[in-house]
């Protein structure tokens, strides 16, 4: 059975965001954030299981916040923990184990169905068989242990400039697909065929169980793990040159190199839509995409985070 850590690091409230965006910088873009309102919300619609509410706890928790995440409970994920935290020395992180479907119900009570763009409506699986708004197209997740749930700006922005660029019948491979939203969506808005690619071997499971939620299949999705930078057997089955569409919601340090190899992978007249970028690094991705043959058609941003679309010439 599987164990992970449940990461907490307490953080003063004008310091939430400046810390998100720092873990999602080092790669953690999973993140669970808690607020006092949260908390007092907690308190109250669970008020009739306490003898007495401790005001006291109330009080101390005026202002405050704590960001969660998770990693797997091994020296591998202790790894994985110090590559998150650098920056973040200050903070003092409380863990605690989890067996593995502790870790997955724990995290149900975050989610809520999201709209996104236009015709995207994003709803997680446990509630199914609630109302979807008219003109929008439900999209089931279980994020499983693979994150990418459509909350964060980065996959909003990107699944955003996708809504506007699919074609019905289209190519689309996911660089970097995680939980598989993004190849998901494109094959709930027309697109024929998807694949995608991560480097974490649990990805491809979670991807087809999201996929199979919605009614895909591995006729229509194909999910890979490696290093398609490296891994040039990899690269091979992705369909080079048959993909309209390229997406790579990643952080600045992976798009920059792959913006070398997406053209491989793209139709004629593909497009290449890259998310994950932190302020600050926008304009070394932006010189990478048109270093490598890109024309920068749109620029989108939001809370500190950017999001490119790229044709290639």
């Amino acid at each position: 059975m599987d164990t992970w850590l449940e990461v907490t690091l307490p953080v003063p409230a004008d310091r939430l965001d400046a810390v998100c965006d720092t873990l999602a910088a080092n790669g953690m873009t999973g993140l669970v954030v808690e607020e006092e309102g949260d908390f007092l919300r907690f308190l109250e619609q669970n008020r009739q299981y306490w003898d007495y509410v401790d005001e006291g706890l109330a009080q101390r928790m005026k202002g405050a916040s704590r960001v969660k995440f998770y990693v797997p409970d091994s020296e591998e994920g202790q790894k994985q923990l110090r590559r998150y935290l650098a920056g973040l020395e200050e903070y003092e992180p409380q863990t605690a184990s989890l067996r593995e479907e502790d870790w997955a119900t724990s995290w149900q009570k975050y989610y809520q169905p999201i709209p996104v763009g236009k015709r995207l409506y994003i709803v997680p699986d446990w509630m199914r068989g609630q109302s979807v708004p008219g003109g929008r197209t439900p999209l089931y997740l279980n994020p499983g242990l693979t994150f990418g749930t459509g909350s964060h700006p980065t996959t909003q922005l990107c699944l955003e400039l996708l809504e506007e660029v699919l074609r019905p019948g289209d190519r689309v491979l996911d660089l970097g697909c995680g939980s598989g939203i993004l190849a998901i969506a494109a094959l709930s808005l027309g697109a024929a065929r998807a694949v995608g690619v991560d480097i974490d071997p649990k990805a491809a499971d979670v991807a087809f169980e999201n996929a199979a939620l919605n009614g895909i299949g591995p006729d229509r999705l194909s999910v890979y793990a490696g290093d398609v930078l490296h891994d040039k057997k990899l690269a091979a089955k992705l369909e080079p040159g048959q993909n309209r569409v390229v997406l790579a919601n990643i952080v600045a340090d992976v798009i920059i190199p792959l913006s070398a190899k997406a053209g491989e992978f793209m139709a004629a007249d593909g497009v290449f839509l890259t998310s994950g970028v932190i302020d600050g690094r926008q304009e070394e991705v932006k010189a990478a995409l048109e270093q490598n043959g890109f024309v920068v058609a749109r620029h989108l941003e939001r809370n500190g985070w950017h999001a490119f679309l790229g044709r290639h010439v």
